[in-house]
């Protein structure tokens, strides 16, 4: 609500009337008026709110108290002290009471001819009640104009744009983390307002949801559900906020976790629906209802080819399953973000271990030039990688190409080239012995070849197993020597005993072939 400040009433013609004289604390006429007291108590500071412009004549002013008085006044937060002279004071005001408001920056004004109180207390209540009635009607229309973007699911930019649009002023959102999320300059130069703007944030710590720091020039609120916070609302302004201006920031805030829980709830339910159509695809024959169904989500089969699509996270042994899993749960959601922004229609879900999509494609695309550039917008950099099944011409062929995608992705590891997505073909034997799958021929293979030396290593705390790894994958002895930060001699010693427990010779090629092929098995199934 914008007050009328005492500089203003001071230009009314009610107290004009009055020839109103500033004594002290001129520099604080810009203080807001809430309300007008005509009160003669000495006491009165108790029953004050704050805000307030008082009105005396001082005929109830005790002549040896005064400092107190207006001690007493400046702590109940009264806004200015306005007196009329003639009835205890006839042509100046006492020193104490000048030299105290001084002092404490109480605005203080002499009135020099007699006016009625009441006519001031009215015009300057009408006026308040009038700024009222103007906030209420802004704070209505801002409530409509929410309400309309929250039930067309507008998203950050255009509820952004809504404020600027309300205030004419800067609005930042950013992340409890204090990284810029989205922002409307309101045409100023946008790097100018983003400049160092992680390390001003930090400075900016509110006491409560929302808050204006007067040191930044920032009006902050919080953007979140109860016992979801996930973001703060600035908006930058030079002076103290108007109250529209903070309704209009609370809303938008507002509007933005509204935006962000119908997201999650959409991207819920579609996880689920798209999970269980991907399930059935993959594990059962494609039927006519199974195509309906898929139509029904949005991605008909029978219209062009079909391509699976599985992410799988490619990290470090000790990071923590709630990470891995959270990292699933963010790439699932990025790729889908990615399809919808390509209109590409898509089942896309995050599974156990991998996030799982199957693309209908429309005829002749490019399917390469697509991927390359559909697996560029997701995130999780070198976190993720991406598997890709052979292009499916019938929807038949669906739950080959799914099965693929995620067989390529299983077998994928952190040391493999970076490229925007891997098929079977770059995947070389792990790519077999990965669609091979849980067959028990390749355990007892597995068995034959290195079992020996696992339990070798179980018995004597020993690291032979590891030792026959480095030497079948380096190039040569001395690169196996330094990758396991062994001398030459001690890797020989090893390899002679690895050979005596597996009775093979390690130089035989047959032999270090059939051994690479278990190692890679082995690795295989975890």
């Amino acid at each position: 609500m914008t007050l009328p400040s005492i500089a203003e009433v001071l230009r009314m013609p009610e107290l004009r009337r009055g020839e109103p004289v500033v004594l002290a604390g001129e520099r604080e006429l810009g203080r807001r008026v809430r309300w007008v007291h005509a009160a003669e108590l000495a006491d009165i500071a108790p029953l004050l709110r704050g805000g307030e412009l008082l009105l005396v004549t001082g005929i109830a002013l005790p002549s040896d108290g005064l400092a107190r008085y207006v001690r007493e006044l400046s702590g109940a937060g009264v806004a200015g002290l306005v007196v009329e002279l003639g009835r205890r004071w006839t042509s100046d005001l006492p020193g104490s009471l000048v030299e105290t408001c001084e002092r404490v920056g109480l605005p203080l004004v002499a009135l020099r001819r007699e006016i009625g109180f009441v006519t001031v207390i009215q015009a300057v209540g009408e006026s308040i009640v009038d700024a009222q009635v103007v906030e209420l009607r802004a704070a209505e229309q801002i409530h409509d104009t929410f309400t309309a973007l929250t039930v067309a699911e507008a998203g950050p930019a255009e509820i952004l744009t809504e404020v600027v649009k309300g205030s004419g002023l800067p609005v930042v959102l950013e992340s409890f983390h204090h990284q810029v999320l989205a922002h409307n300059a309101a045409g100023r130069s946008a790097p100018e307002l983003l400049r160092d703007w992680a390390a001003r944030s930090r400075r900016v710590t509110p006491p409560s949801r929302t808050h204006f720091d007067a040191r930044e020039g920032w009006l902050v609120t919080v953007v979140g559900s109860r016992g979801d916070d996930w973001g703060r609302l600035v908006l930058l302004t030079p002076r103290p906020p108007a109250h529209r201006h903070v309704v209009l920031i609370e809303r938008a805030a507002a509007a933005l976790a509204l935006h962000r829980l119908h997201g999650r709830h959409r991207d819920t339910m579609e996880q689920q629906v798209h999970h269980a159509l991907l399930t059935t695809l993959r594990d059962q024959p494609v039927d006519d209802e199974l195509l309906q169904r898929c139509a029904g989500a949005g991605v008909p089969l029978d219209r062009g080819p079909l391509v699976g699509l599985a992410a799988r996270p490619v990290v470090a042994r000790d990071r923590g399953a709630s990470s891995v899993a959270d990292l699933i749960v963010e790439t699932a959601a990025g790729l889908a973000a990615a399809l919808r922004a390509r209109r590409q229609p898509a089942l896309v879900a995050p599974d156990a271990d991998d996030v799982l999509a199957l693309l209908a494609l429309p005829a002749g695309v490019d399917v390469d030039r697509l991927l390359t550039a559909l697996v560029a917008e997701v995130p999780g950099g070198s976190e993720v990688r991406f598997g890709v099944g052979e292009v499916a011409r019938r929807p038949e062929a669906a739950g080959r190409t799914l099965a693929e995608a995620q067989q390529v992705a299983a077998s994928l590891r952190a040391s493999d080239p970076v490229r925007p997505y891997h098929r079977l073909a770059d995947v070389h034997l792990r790519g077999l012995l990965h669609l091979l799958g849980e067959d028990d021929r390749v355990d007892r293979f597995v068995q034959r070849e290195v079992g020996a030396l696992l339990d070798y290593d179980d018995e004597h705390g020993t690291a032979l197993y590891d030792t026959l790894r480095a030497a079948l994958t380096s190039v040569n002895k001395a690169a196996a020597a330094s990758a396991l930060h062994l001398s030459r001699p001690a890797l020989y010693e090893r390899l002679a005993r690895i050979e005596r427990i597996l009775q093979v010779d390690l130089d035989d090629p047959e032999s270090r072939t059939s051994l690479h092929v278990a190692l890679l098995a082995a690795r295989g199934r975890g």
